[in-house]
């Protein structure tokens, strides 16, 4: 599971990123409201830890315009502030649960598991793009409905182009995603799985939906 940590403090947010990883987490961060719409708005996720006072965009109006834009992922308010009237105002706005500072990591972490179960038990988990579908719930793939046999890492990295779809994303995100890797140097290690999906997805079809952004990275298009 995938999960955004927002918050300003940052020995905090590497603290909670690390207590989310040694749990099995992957865990993309960042520190300020702004960043964390535009991280809501590129990729998914099955959760978010929101804190309240952030810079440049204050949790609620973050809250307020992932909502607005229709994104449903569960989010968690971490906050200092224990009036309960910012409590309800976050509930109301949307929010799915709340911590308040000084919190234990324990309960933290039962509160995101309880927050992402909650995704899992209502979302259909059934990905979409042109005629092409990955089926969570069956880990099943199928184009123009043919059965796809993928491997366990394959399927991953398809999941995780399928999820961001008609966005171009690094060979750098890919691997962080799916291998939980930030290292330095190079590596092939995308590309030779790029390589496998494309035979498998897209040798028998005259559309080519895994695409080369030359320079930058790969792009899965539903049509041309």
């Amino acid at each position: 599971m995938r999960i955004l940590v927002v918050e300003d403090e940052k020995d905090m947010n590497r603290i909670i990123v690390k207590a989310l990883q040694s749990e099995g987490y992957i865990v993309d961060s960042c520190y300020d409201g702004e960043s964390a719409y535009d991280y809501l708005c590129m990729a998914e996720y099955d959760g978010v830890i929101l804190d309240i006072m952030l810079p440049k965009m204050d949790g609620f109006t973050v809250l307020k315009k992932v909502r607005n834009k229709g994104i449903s992922t569960p989010i968690l308010f971490l906050t200092a502030k224990s009036d309960v009237n910012d409590i309800v105002r976050g509930l109301d706005s949307g929010a799915d649960d709340y911590v308040v500072k000084p919190f234990d990591f324990k309960e933290l972490l039962a509160r995101v598991r309880m927050i992402t179960r909650k995704k899992a038990d209502v979302h259909e988990n059934v990905y979409t793009c042109g005629d092409l579908v990955v089926d969570c719930n069956l880990c099943s793939v199928t184009r123009a409905g043919k059965i796809i046999e993928l491997s366990p890492k394959e399927y991953s990295v398809l999941l995780y182009l399928i999820r961001n779809q008609n966005i171009v994303v690094t060979r750098e995100q890919i691997e962080e995603n799916i291998w939980d890797l930030n290292r330095d140097g190079t590596s092939n290690l995308v590309d030779v799985y790029i390589r496998y999906l494309r035979k498998k997805i897209d040798e028998d079809f005259e559309f080519k939906m895994i695409q080369t952004i030359r320079g930058v990275g790969y792009i899965l298009k539903g049509t041309e």
